[in-house]
C-alpha cells in the first residue's frame, strides 16, 4: 500500500455502503451473484488503508432483510461473501460486531459468535458488519416503548440493536446511488454523505483520499 496522505482531520468513524456488485458483475458479462464474492478484497484493503489513516471505527452494509427478497441465488452469494468478509477480519487485529436479526433463518450461523463484539490479535480497529439488518428491526426497542418515555433515563441510542455502535463521522458509498438505504439511521444523523460512482469490486485506495479530501472542507457543526 503507498504511503498514507496526510490529512489535517480523519473520521473517527466511516460508514462503508459497498453497493454496484450486481452492476459490476453484468459488465464483465457474468451473472449477477458473481459481482459478490469480488468484493471481499476490497473490503480487506480498506480497513488496512483506514487503520494507517488513524480511523477508530468502521461499518459495513453487508446485506439487508429487504435484499433477500432477491433470488435465491443473489441470496446465498452475498450471505457468503459476508461470511468471507468477516472471517477475513479475524486475522487483521480488528474488533468485530456483527449486527442483524439473528433470529431468522437468512442470518448466516457462521456469524452467530460474533453477535457479541470479538477482538482479535490486538483488536485495533472497532468494526461492525451490518448483516440481515433492518432499520425498524434496529428501532424495535423505541416502537416497543412508543408510548412511554425511554426506559431507564437512557437516550435513544442506548437501546437500539446497534447500541454498540457510534455515532458516524463519514458515509462512503460506492456505485453512484445517493441514498442511505437505511444505514444506521440513529447513528448517521449527523453524518456527511460521499458518492464514489465506481462499482464497490473496482475499489481503489484513490476514492478514500478523494472522500477525506472532500471531508477536510465541511463545516461540522452537529448542528451548533
Amino acid at each position: 500500500m503507498a504511503k498514507p496522505k496526510r490529512f489535517t482531520r480523519i473520521p473517527k468513524h466511516i460508514g462503508v455502503i459497498p453497493d454496484g456488485n450486481r452492476r459490476w458483475a453484468l459488465s464483465k458479462g457474468l451473472n449477477k451473484e458473481d459481482g459478490y464474492g469480488n468484493g471481499i478484497d476490497p473490503g480487506v484493503e480498506l480497513y488496512k488503508q483506514c487503520l494507517e489513516l488513524g480511523v477508530e471505527e468502521m461499518s459495513f452494509y453487508g446485506f439487508t432483510m429487504d435484499n433477500t427478497k432477491r433470488p435465491r441465488e443473489q441470496t446465498k452469494a452475498f450471505q457468503k461473501a459476508c461470511v468471507d468478509a468477516v472471517t477475513a477480519l479475524t486475522d487483521l487485529d480488528a474488533s468485530i460486531l456483527v449486527v442483524g436479526d439473528c433470529d431468522s433463518l437468512l442470518f448466516p450461523k457462521e456469524l452467530k459468535d460474533f453477535i457479541q463484539r470479538r477482538s482479535f490479535g490486538r483488536g485495533l480497529m472497532r468494526v461492525n458488519f451490518l448483516i440481515n439488518y433492518g432499520w425498524q428491526w434496529d428501532l424495535r426497542a423505541l416502537m416497543a416503548n412508543r408510548k412511554e418515555k425511554v426506559p431507564g433515563g437512557k437516550n435513544i441510542a442506548e437501546v437500539l440493536a446497534s447500541s454498540d455502535v457510534s455515532r458516524i463521522d463519514l458515509v462512503i458509498r460506492w456505485g453512484g446511488r445517493r441514498r442511505l438505504s437505511g444505514f444506521l439511521p440513529i447513528q448517521t444523523v449527523y453524518a456527511d454523505f460521499y458518492v464514489v460512482d465506481e462499482m464497490w469490486p473496482d475499489f481503489k485506495e484513490g476514492h478514500v483520499y478523494e472522500a477525506l479530501s472532500w471531508y477536510q472542507a465541511q463545516d461540522i457543526t452537529l448542528g451548533g
